[in-house]
């Protein structure tokens, strides 16, 4: 088995228990997903760099996971880094999970509650943005949810 380490210095808790997971089958899964979902979710795929309909997306709002709708990022953590997929900073603590791949070259990033692959993250690569941190995600792998975090600086302290 693989460990799997909490990304954010977060923990998983949340007020309203959303810490739950998703468990469906693969054929559940297949059913639920179009096929370009299902390949890069459930499979691990990789969608055509470039191509992706959030790569140069900077709309307001939050990303949530395609396969169970989880939010995940805020387009306040996304960046473009150039690298031909949507890239953030950061995620939503306790959303995403890090399990280094098997080779333990790369660092995956799965949606904490159903497992679904989102892509991969790299550190240190000098990358203009706060953390020096980049979540590399397959557009396939997300939904804009627009308009949801219109953060007010005043109330955006509370954390």
């Amino acid at each position: 088995g693989s460990t799997a380490i909490m990304g954010n210095k977060g923990s998983a808790q949340d007020s309203d228990g959303a810490a739950e997971s998703v468990n469906l089958s693969e054929s559940e899964w297949e059913a639920k997903l179009t096929p370009e979902q299902f390949r890069i979710l459930r499979q691990k795929g990789t969608e055509r760099a470039f191509a992706g309909e959030y790569d140069k997306c900077f709309d307001k709002g939050v990303y949530n996971c395609a396969g169970c709708d989880t939010p995940l990022f805020t387009s306040e953590q996304k960046f473009d880094s150039g690298c031909g997929w949507p890239a953030f900073f950061d995620s939503i603590p306790g959303a995403v999970t890090e399990t280094t791949d098997a080779d333990g070259k790369r660092v995956e990033i799965t949606c904490t509650k159903c497992g679904g692959h989102l892509g991969h993250v790299f550190r240190g690569e000098y990358r203009k943005n706060p953390t020096d941190i980049r979540h590399c995600v397959n557009s396939v792998s997300i939904r804009l949810n627009p308009g949801k975090n219109k953060t007010k600086k005043n109330k955006s302290a509370a954390m």
